[in-house]
């Protein structure tokens, strides 16, 4: 099939798509790598008025420091943000979890922002930026706001951002250097979207959890803070962590759901098991080391 018609803008500045984006009122999709809207589009299953192609707008790509963290333009295509030294310094899982993201053919178009905005459950992404405690910058003609990554996601594949708005940056706060990295996925084959999977994060300072940002995908209608896990784990010495029991905790506090791929329960079996294996392996490391 091919799209139905629609007036497409490319706009210079962030002033200018939020303009276009106000006038449209509530009829304008934007597009920046457009791996999930082209096929849309072409199906018909979105008919926007007006396409707004962000890609000119310079302030929306690149990584920057900022005061306390790391900020990620929404434009910024995968594939440029998996070879960036500044996030392998700063935020290792935040690469280890875009290298499971789609394939390399789909990373080269592909942007960190479509895939934080777009709000697919099962998508590693949107996890990372809840685990990691992120921030997500949003303008719009009437100002700008910052929104709390786990407060960002509602429901599926929706969130807070309303029609006029535009997000215009991701920051993720800074980790202390040797910092723990949680991440397992599980997925029919690379590349699809996970089954289960979990991304976090443990700050470790003499052999004890002094903070700790987990967060479940494909485990329920939105990307899912592991916080009773959290807690487990904060202030826990590394040597006397009961990992089944951790597990346990973290998987209380999804939703998973029966789909076509696996079951709810399915989800609850082989999370608790991968969350335990995960957290076993990443602290047999950390004393190794």
């Amino acid at each position: 099939m091919k799209p139905a018609p629609f007036d497409y803008v490319r706009p210079g500045s962030v002033e200018e798509a939020c303009r276009i984006l106000s006038e449209a009122g509530g009829g304008a999709t934007v597009i920046a790598g457009g791996q999930t809207l082209m096929p849309l589009l072409n199906l018909r299953m979105s008919q926007p008025f007006v396409l707004v192609d962000i890609n000119g707008i310079a302030q929306l790509k690149g990584v920057t420091r900022v005061e306390g963290g790391t900020r990620v333009g929404p434009a910024t295509r995968q594939a440029d943000a998996l070879g960036d030294k500044t996030l392998a310094r700063h935020l290792p899982a935040f690469i280890t979890a875009l290298g499971h993201v789609g394939h390399y053919q789909t990373r080269n178009r592909g942007t960190i922002g479509g895939s934080v905005a777009l709000g697919e459950p099962a998508a590693e992404m949107p996890a990372t930026a809840v685990a990691l405690g992120a921030h997500i910058e949003i303008a719009s003609i009437r100002g700008s706001r910052m929104v709390p990554a786990d407060a960002f996601y509602i429901g599926p594949y929706m969130t807070v951002l309303e029609p006029d708005e535009l997000v215009t940056g991701i920051v993720y706060p800074d980790w202390p250097d040797g910092h723990l990295v949680l991440f397992r996925e599980v997925a029919q084959r690379p590349g699809d979207f996970a089954l289960v999977g979990l991304v976090g994060a443990l700050e470790v300072e003499g052999g004890v959890i002094r903070r700790a940002g987990i967060a479940w995908f494909g485990m329920g209608p939105t990307p899912i803070r592991a916080r009773q896990a959290e807690a487990a784990l904060t202030g826990a010495s590394l040597t006397g962590i009961d990992a089944p029991g951790v597990a346990r905790a973290a998987v209380a506090d999804t939703a998973p759901f029966d789909d076509h791929h696996a079951s709810a329960e399915y989800r609850r079996t082989v999370g608790a098991r991968i969350f335990a294996r995960c957290l076993r392996e990443t602290l047999d490391i950390r004393s190794a080391a």
